[in-house]
């Protein structure tokens, strides 16, 4: 702990003191996150929506035992890919009050939980859609630029590594659940359609100065245990049908990707199988220290999610063992080693 207080202190050192330009070329001085739930460390705890987690059991894992915004038991992605890439210890919310210089420079998340590519998933959770992330990417360029100047603050956005988790909630909340939707178009027209403003959405984040790109896929969507839950008692299609989807749809971004990049000169872009991760937790528990994966570790572990996963559902004492930390997300655990998984596979093509 000591040796990781003291290297986040010298990159901080770095970022005020070379005012990046004169620090490695090669080196990260930043993290931005976009997108969903999946990144998000409390945005939603600064807008008008129930989609958050700012209570109990939330946050039982974290430090301090609170709850911080973060839809798991502790730490989320972004915490633990910035501090694996030497940065920080926790990347924060972009709409967190009081944020320092610091705190700026060596990034923030933009992410909204609850948000998708399609900006009607935005408008029926009421939270924060991509347009608005980008809107505050420019503010957030403003700011950097006032502390550092706008050649500087270029150069940082160049060197930062932008990630980007999004798509699941077009499918949970928004496709799966509206009839009229899914008469118009079909999966794979809508599929085409997402791809198209996730497509649209990286060439926004291009103009931004962004050049590092990591592109997080969508979970398998029928294992989630929420999903699952629907899928006995609704409508909705069987879970191996929504893992097709998500797959189908993890295929298009992937095809979509490699015939961008050429498109866009000096753009690094990865693609980080997030899908495949969690199936394989899924699949071969035991060789990740899982020892529950189907079931999420709050409540009866079938629905409970957000205000439905409170102080009154009985959680689980053991997060550890369990895959899910309620029927959407994952916990620390799970979060802990895929991340550590993204940065040797795919992030280490962006140093």
């Amino acid at each position: 702990m000591a040796n990781m207080s003291l290297k986040i202190w010298l990159v901080g050192v770095c970022v005020v003191l070379c005012g990046l330009w004169e620090c490695e070329a090669d080196s990260v001085p930043a993290v931005l996150f976009f997108g969903d739930s999946y990144g998000d460390p409390g945005n939603n705890d600064f807008i008008s929506t129930t989609v958050r987690c700012n209570f109990p059991p939330y946050g039982i894992n974290f430090p301090g035992k609170k709850p911080t915004g973060r839809f798991s038991d502790g730490k989320i992605m972004p915490d633990y890919l910035v501090s694996g890439l030497g940065i920080k210890e926790f990347l924060p919310a972009y709409l967190q009050p009081n944020l320092t210089h610091h705190d700026l420079l060596t990034g923030v998340s933009f992410s909204s939980s609850g948000t998708g590519l399609d900006n009607n998933t935005a408008i029926i959770l009421a939270v924060l859609p991509v347009w608005q992330q980008i809107k505050y990417l420019e503010e957030y360029r403003t700011k950097i630029s006032s502390l550092i100047g706008h050649e500087n603050g270029t150069l940082l956005l160049n060197r930062a590594i932008a990630f980007i988790s999004i798509g699941t909630n077009d499918f949970i909340a928004n496709y799966f659940l509206q009839l009229k939707l899914r008469h118009k178009l079909n999966v794979n027209q809508y599929q085409d359609f997402l791809i198209e403003m996730y497509s649209v959405y990286i060439q926004e984040l291009y103009k931004k100065d962004l050049r590092k790109i990591a592109i997080i896929n969508v979970p398998p969507l029928g294992n989630l245990p929420l999903e699952r839950t629907l899928s006995s008692f609704l409508f909705g299609r069987s879970a191996k049908a929504k893992n097709e989807v998500a797959k189908g749809f993890n295929s298009k971004l992937k095809a979509m990707i490699r015939g961008l990049e050429p498109k866009l000169p000096g753009l690094q872009i990865v693609y980080l199988d997030y899908y495949a991760l969690v199936m394989d937790f899924i699949t071969s528990p035991k060789e990740y220290g899982f020892t529950e994966t189907t079931r999420s570790c709050c409540g009866w572990g079938t629905y409970e999610f957000a205000i439905a996963c409170n102080s009154y559902s009985i959680s689980c004492s053991n997060a550890s063992d369990y895959v899910f930390f309620d029927s959407i997300h994952l916990t620390q655990q799970a979060y802990s080693i895929i991340s550590d998984h993204f940065l040797t596979h795919g992030v280490q093509d962006l140093l």
